[in-house]
């Protein structure tokens, strides 16, 4: 099977009419949870793929109607299902722009070659979004703007900074 990527989590249940509100876990919610997109649903043990029906934003977070989730008892039985999509079905990105989960993992080490650590996660929206990374000693938070971050390899798995005075300390 193609490799899944996670793209958002069950939240809970959401009026009577079988809908589901997600906590989404992607770049691009907007064509994520877009309606007819095929999603792979992952809970308690079963995998089933559902498509979906129709979607609406609250509060940035995607209001879902999934085929076959009719009642509000078949939404609260999702509550806490991983919602996935294949890899394939992720378009190509512009030049200096990359998925999460292409970063997730990767090693980041200065300009001079001294490790900092390994990205556990990427935070905020694409325009303003902060490396997380494990650095040993505690959570670093990098932003991903040029000057800072001059050298991403996603394919090579490392990632190189040259953080301002002080970045690493906070």
């Amino acid at each position: 099977m193609a490799e899944l990527l996670l793209v958002g989590m069950v939240a809970r249940a959401h009026g009577n009419k079988g809908q589901v509100i997600v906590n989404p876990e992607t770049d691009f919610p907007d064509e994520r949870f877009a309606a007819g997109n095929v999603l792979v649903v992952e809970h308690a043990g079963t995998t089933v793929e559902r498509r979906i029906e129709s979607v609406r934003f609250q509060q940035g977070r995607p209001i879902v109607a999934l085929e076959g989730i009719a009642t509000m008892n078949d939404a609260e039985a999702l509550a806490g299902a991983a919602l996935k999509m294949p890899a394939s079905a992720m378009a190509p990105l512009p030049d200096n722009t990359f998925y999460r989960h292409d970063l997730v993992g990767c090693e980041v080490t200065d300009t001079a070659g001294r490790t900092i650590g390994r990205v556990t996660d990427v935070e905020g929206p694409l325009e303003q979004s902060r490396l997380v990374v494990d650095s040993g000693r505690g959570e670093v938070l990098i932003p991903m703007v040029e000057g800072i971050c001059v050298s991403v390899d996603p394919a090579a798995r490392r990632i190189v900074v040259d953080p301002p005075d002080g970045l690493l300390d906070l």
